[in-house]
């Protein structure tokens, strides 16, 4: 109409985004960052870091590479989201964004597999809980990660008890010359609930006994079967976890390229007026 100039509105960066993909992601960097100074600092206090070969000597898992591993992820995608967020750089964004969801299409394919070969999975758990069982005196994180997961589950060894063969002190042998022989760990053990001070040695010699006399004093199932009931058991609170972490990961990823798009936008914009102003002159 005339009289009446239409005004357009010029693109612009969604502050509310920005800004709260900013706040999300220095909480994830602080939290990473923390887990892999907690990892560092128990990696010194065992002289990993002084002799680095210490972490292939080891024949089961450290733990600490848990906290390592994570951390680092933790604080590269952290870094990446509040830096690239609060300084509206799109390379650090789609690098933030491409990160995260190789995680969660990683996430996706480790979930189906393991639905899809769960027999495999199963006897790789096997594998893997008997070679921490070999270890389990080499170091003491994983002593006491290994002791926490029997106390947890009310289990003994991978498939029961005899697994403890597989440990040096542990294990039924006559030239054994431990005095843990034929025994297992005190976190094998049937807890007293009047029993103030915890027995350490209450699963010394316990293997020497039969199978039915074993069971008033140890746990005589498996970790890999009862970790399967635990499952079975918290399914429902299981998969709502992984849910809700997928949820998040999908939803930064959104944020992430709505804000690269609004940059974008931002940018072609000044180089529009940039152009026209040229032509002006």
């Amino acid at each position: 109409m005339p009289g009446k100039h239409q005004h357009f509105q010029e693109p612009e960066v969604g502050c509310c985004g920005k800004y709260f993909l900013f706040g999300f992601n220095i909480v994830f960097w602080v939290l990473g960052a923390l887990f892999l100074a907690i990892g560092l600092w128990a990696w010194g206090e065992k002289g990993v870091l002084s002799n680095i070969s210490a972490l292939t000597d080891l024949g089961g898992l450290d733990p600490v590479w848990l906290f390592v591993v994570v951390g680092g992820v933790m604080s590269v995608l952290g870094f990446a989201g509040c830096i690239g967020a609060l300084r509206e750089n799109t390379f650090l964004l789609k690098f933030f964004s491409v990160f995260l969801g190789l995680i969660f299409f990683l996430e996706l394919a480790t979930g189906i597999l393991a639905f899809v070969f769960k027999d495999w999975i199963r006897d790789q758990l096997n594998l893997f809980i008997n070679n921490n069982v070999k270890a389990y005196r080499d170091d003491i994180d994983l002593q006491n990660l290994i002791d926490f997961a029997q106390e947890y589950w009310s289990c003994c060894g991978a498939r029961g008890p005899n697994d403890w063969n597989l440990n040096i002190y542990f294990n039924c042998t006559d030239l054994n010359p431990s005095r843990e022989r034929c025994g297992v760990p005190f976190s094998c053990c049937v807890r007293d609930p009047a029993e103030d001070v915890l027995n350490t040695q209450c699963g010394y010699d316990v293997r020497l006994k039969l199978e039915l006399e074993q069971q008033g004093s140890i746990h005589t199932k498996g970790c890999v079967g009862q970790f399967e009931k635990w499952l079975q058991d918290n399914l429902i609170i299981v998969a709502g976890v992984f849910v809700g972490i997928a949820l998040l990961q999908i939803f930064g990823i959104c944020l992430a390229q709505n804000l690269v798009s609004d940059i974008k936008a931002v940018k072609a914009n000044w180089i529009k007026h940039d152009d026209g102003y040229k032509l002006l002159k």
